[in-house]
């Protein structure tokens, strides 16, 4: 939900985006034909845009949370067929590493989706529409506008092709995350499991940062993320690359 500036805080404006100058552009640009073009500039408009004065902008949270279920069914979809003989726990490790918001985010920004975002300026840093977590939610919304506006049948060949070069790639047996692979280490050397803790939350509801610490055979690594499963993705990332050092 957009919140209203407070007193003393700095004005901001909406950023204009290459979105702001033609949308028709901006679906062309990424190999999308929509009959509404509404619905792609619901899904690059950030929730910071919506709460400015005079903006009568809608915020892409509905398609984000739409496309995020879009996304899962296109994913599933497509694992069943390039990997038929599978169990079901490698294609949900698989599952898992493809539709992160560390993987969306990497998509998204290779899109150029973050220079097309409608978001309000950010005096104070690099700007909202950088952040790996908006990002990723932009890509999710694009998803969820398409499927509106043409279904299942309209966003395949988009998902796919934005996705090939990771799916295609997908070793005969998936990595394990980074959570996992601690977890292994430390049980094949008859150590307890690892204790993560959440040192801090902090930011705008729309762009929070999760500061995660991990401890495990008397170490301790800390990781940052937007979310706190990516918090504590890093923390294990952090935790390992020590022992590995």
């Amino acid at each position: 939900m957009a919140r209203r500036a407070r007193e003393g805080a700095p004005a901001r404006d909406v950023r204009q985006g290459a979105l702001s100058r033609d949308v028709a552009a901006v679906a062309e640009r990424l190999g999308l034909a929509f009959r509404d073009p509404a619905l792609l500039r619901e899904a690059l408009t950030h929730s910071s845009a919506t709460g400015l004065a005079g903006s009568a902008l809608r915020s892409n949270e509905r398609l984000e949370f739409l496309g995020d279920r879009v996304l899962g069914l296109l994913m599933a979809e497509w694992l069943i067929e390039r990997f038929p003989a599978e169990r079901e726990g490698l294609l949900m490790r698989r599952f898992g590493m493809l539709v992160a918001a560390e993987t969306l985010a990497g998509i998204a920004s290779g899109l150029g989706l973050g220079d097309d975002l409608l978001v309000a300026s950010d005096p104070a840093g690099p700007g909202i529409h950088t952040r790996p977590n908006v990002l990723a939610d932009a890509l999710e919304a694009v998803l969820g506008a398409a499927y509106l506006d043409g279904g299942l049948d309209a966003v395949r060949p988009f998902f796919r092709r934005v996705f090939a070069p990771l799916v295609e790639a997908e070793p005969a047996r998936p990595p394990l995350p980074a959570k996992s692979r601690l977890q292994e280490w430390l049980q094949g050397r008859g150590h307890a499991l690892p204790v993560y803790t959440l040192v801090s939350a902090e930011g705008p509801s729309h762009a929070p940062v999760f500061i995660v610490a991990v401890s495990a055979a008397g170490r301790e690594a800390q990781g940052r993320g937007g979310t706190r499963r990516a918090a504590e993705l890093a923390a294990a990332e952090a935790w390992l690359a020590g022992v590995q050092a």
